[in-house]
């Protein structure tokens, strides 16, 4: 039977999921978003001081580990790692975490379902905006990893692998911590993302970004930060011949979100220690490729 402190942290879950549907999301997150890009010297100390009091972040492994020396709140936040603070995952068969983060569900895909929270699911085709490559990866494999506030915040490469397709998908702007996971249907799918399609080794993989309340943007290294105002349906972004190696940074959260990887069926297999609630940091071997 649940007890007082349980039942309290229930409601407060709810509260936040509720609180979540009346606030307007895009307005809020514009806002918060031009807060965290003001070059005033001011507000961005005060920002980054206010950050710190809330989080406990690791600043010996940026590159710059003075917190008020960035131009930035946002700077900050997405700030680079000193070099080779990160090892990347050896061996051409492996495959890297794309980012820090915690895994949050990963596994199988049921035919074209994926798991979002206990009782909670939804589809490739939701999550993919019916492209005509959802198909590629029913019976596959997926791993989300959710990046806390106080984790680095690049995106990196899971494989070496050739860009096929970018799509912006508008949607929501809901949380994504385990708390909304939980109360909200079918949040990934719901909320504004961005598609990455990729060419491996490990044939087609996607890399999906998904933005959250107070993102100010998404960015890849090819397109910069992806801003499309005023879209009601998803657009395809202009193809760029890039072609990146493992470990190379793909993008970015300007703000923080959650990450989304999906592969072919019979492809991967996820190291036997990766699972629900790992911690987990980029360039970590999260599992191999299948001969």
């Amino acid at each position: 039977m649940p007890n007082d402190s349980s039942r309290n942290a229930a409601g407060r879950a709810r509260l936040f999921v509720l609180l979540q549907h009346l606030l307007p999301q895009h307005a809020l997150s514009r806002l918060v978003g031009a807060a965290a890009r003001s070059r005033s010297p001011r507000l961005g100390r005060l920002l980054t001081r206010l950050f710190l009091r809330l989080y406990r972040v690791n600043l010996a492994e940026a590159a710059e580990p003075d917190p008020l020396a960035y131009p930035s709140f946002n700077a900050f936040f997405t700030r680079a790692l000193a070099p080779g603070r990160r090892p990347i995952a050896a061996g051409a068969d492996s495959v890297a975490s794309p980012v820090d983060g915690r895994f949050s569900e990963l596994g199988s895909i049921d035919e074209d379902r994926l798991l979002q929270a206990k009782g909670r699911d939804y589809t490739l085709g939701e999550l993919l905006a019916g492209r005509d490559w959802a198909s590629r990866f029913e019976g596959g494999r997926f791993a989300t990893i959710y990046l806390a506030p106080h984790d680095y915040h690049r995106i990196h490469m899971p494989l070496d692998g050739r860009l096929v397709e970018t799509v912006f998908v508008p949607g929501r702007l809901y949380s994504v911590n385990a708390a909304t996971a939980a109360g909200v249907p079918r949040l990934f799918a719901r909320n504004e993302r961005v598609l990455t399609l990729f060419e491996s080794a490990a044939g087609r993989f996607a890399l999906v970004m998904v933005g959250a309340l107070n993102v100010g943007s998404m960015a890849t290294v090819w397109s910069g930060d992806i801003r499309v105002r005023g879209a009601r349906a998803p657009v395809r972004l202009a193809d760029a011949a890039v072609s990146l190696r493992k470990g190379d940074e793909l993008g970015r959260f300007n703000l923080g979100s959650t990450v989304i990887l999906l592969f072919e069926k019979g492809r991967i297999e996820f190291a036997a220690e990766a699972a629900a609630g790992r911690v987990v940091r980029m360039g970590e071997a999260i599992g191999r490729l299948l001969a």
